[in-house]
């Protein structure tokens, strides 16, 4: 005898703490799977009733019975299929849970605590949840499917411990955040696990921007054999089917639809448009501004804007002085006509002049330094913030990974913003995703990619007067942040010992800066801010 089942892989884009919202896309989602794909189970990712993650919304008592309304909501409105759903839950003694439960019937008929919580980078579940330990395995038209959660099939005994409970296929329940290699991470960890237990998985991961991270989707099911059947696009909003046909005792995944993979720059690109589009949309702004220098980093934020949220919710503000080249300001006004944003030129001169005139008594005989320079990036601040509180508009900051490692930047100057794109793109890759952009279409003038980076903050400035060569900086940085050696193991690798010392210790003394940046999209291992956690106050030295 042949039975069949058709698993649908539900990638949707939760907001954190919109529980009656999530409970419509779940419900949108498991309708419309069963209206398309004949669906008899659809799968969504890690707390999806909550959103992914919920950080401290978790210790609110409140929060816990508007899920249980949440969870009988889904069975109400949901009787034709089963629901697989991510949440959290908080028993009677107050411990909490990361769940998910199996949704048949209109009730729930099971339920899995997630067993590995875990509790490096990004991740603090241990903060909040206490483990499960036994698993869950439920049975549909004579197949039985094992529930896990994200962590959990990183770790070898909870699929085993399903295989053992009689699973035939796993499902996995997912929010797991972007980088630059994780799709492939993910992929190998799943196919190590189905060489462990013989058994076909199925991942469903979340997709859209929460903050610093981004969920790129990508989900995929891969059969017993270790091929991938069924791949989900990235970046995307989808429902995937996955059919099964069991016969006699053996379980079949057939092959079905298998999305392109985004490589390299590509991918990195739609994720910083993404976290872009979602932090702008989720938070209610009307638009975003910023300010458009002539230079490579501003140009390249531009494009992401525009690319994000479309040309007419974007202005671009160029705030020349008298160090200011022309053609930064040929350069400026030309991207903005190319992308078709509102562009406005307001000088700075003239405010430059009235703080200098005010202060002329207090700087009495003390010699111009990086107190003038400071100046004309806080009038620019200034400017920038004026126009986001009149017309509601945010400002996005412009500085890269290695501005913000070593505090190139200025505070309360040109790192105002609410959101900051490039927080994590060192400024090598920078350059890399700027021709990567024009290779699409022509949006930043080539000037901008060609010229020596410049602040203009006085005459004549390059941004190698003050730091190494950027390929020689990013390297020492990603070996100092991102893997963790000493400044010996970096000399070893071949840097002059003198840039090595020197930018370590830009690094370590910028922190106070980093505390009081904007937060910024996470796209590689380590990014600072809720990933890189170092102390502002400290001694340590090596």
């Amino acid at each position: 005898m042949t039975q069949t089942v058709t698993v649908v892989m539900a990638q949707i884009d939760p907001i954190v703490g919109d529980i009656s919202g999530n409970v419509k896309r779940i419900i949108d989602a498991a309708r419309q799977a069963k209206k398309l794909h004949s669906a008899d189970i659809v799968v969504f990712p890690e707390m999806t009733i909550t959103g992914y993650p919920p950080e401290d919304l978790l210790l609110r008592n409140g929060l816990y019975p508007q899920i249980h309304q949440a969870l009988s909501q889904i069975g109400e409105q949901v009787l034709d299929v089963v629901c697989v759903i991510g949440y959290p839950m908080m028993d009677e003694l107050g411990e909490r849970f990361n769940m998910a439960a199996w949704i048949e019937g209109g009730i729930i008929q099971a339920s899995y605590m997630k067993q590995h919580l875990p509790n490096y980078s990004v991740f603090d579940e241990q903060r909040y949840f206490s483990v499960g330990h036994q698993p869950c395995v439920m049975e549909y038209n004579g197949i039985r499917f094992g529930l896990l959660i994200c962590e959990d099939i990183w770790k070898i005994s909870p699929s085993t411990q399903a295989k053992e409970a009689g699973a035939d296929v796993i499902l996995t329940l997912n929010a797991s955040p972007f980088s630059a290699e994780k799709h492939q991470d993910r992929l190998e960890t799943v196919l190590r696990r189905i060489e462990e237990i013989k058994k076909p998985i199925i991942y469903v991961n979340q997709v859209g921007g929460q903050d610093e991270l981004v969920f790129d989707g990508g989900s995929f099911a891969i059969n017993a054999e270790g091929d991938v059947c069924v791949q989900s696009p990235e970046f995307k909003v989808c429902l995937s089917p996955v059919q099964f046909i069991k016969q006699d005792d053996s379980v079949v995944m057939l092959t079905g639809e298998k999305a392109d993979i985004f490589e390299g720059e590509a991918r990195i690109y739609q994720a910083l448009i993404m976290g872009v589009k979602d932090y702008v949309s989720k938070n209610g702004f009307s638009g975003i501004l910023l300010g458009l220098s002539g230079g490579i980093d501003s140009a390249l934020t531009l494009a992401i804007a525009v690319d994000a949220l479309g040309a007419e919710n974007v202005e671009a503000v160029m705030m020349p002085f008298r160090y200011t080249a022309d053609i930064s300001k040929e350069d400026a006004e030309q991207q903005a006509q190319m992308m078709g944003v509102n562009f406005q030129s307001i000088p700075i001169e003239g405010s430059y002049l009235a703080l200098e005139s005010a202060l002329a008594e207090t700087f009495a005989g003390l010699e111009d330094d990086l107190t003038e320079e400071n100046l004309q990036a806080r009038i620019r601040g200034t400017i920038l913030m004026a126009i986001s509180n009149k017309t509601g508009k945010m400002v996005l900051a412009t500085s890269n990974k290695s501005e913000v490692a070593v505090g190139y930047s200025t505070l309360y100057g040109d790192m105002v913003g609410g959101f900051s794109p490039l927080k994590d793109v060192p400024k090598t890759l920078v350059y890399r995703l700027a021709e990567y952009r024009n290779r699409v279409s022509l949006v930043i003038p080539e000037r901008v990619i060609t010229r020596p980076p410049s602040a203009e903050l006085r005459p004549d400035q390059v941004d190698q007067d003050s730091l190494p060569e950027y390929e020689v900086l990013d390297s020492i940085i990603d070996a100092f942040v991102n893997q963790d050696k000493t400044p010996e193991q970096i000399v070893d690798m071949g840097y002059p010992e003198y840039d090595v010392r020197r930018v370590i210790n830009m690094i370590n003394r910028n922190e106070y800066k980093r505390r009081q940046a904007a937060p910024g999209i996470k796209i590689t291992h380590r990014a600072f801010g809720r990933d890189r956690r170092y102390p502002i106050t400290s001694l340590y030295k090596e």
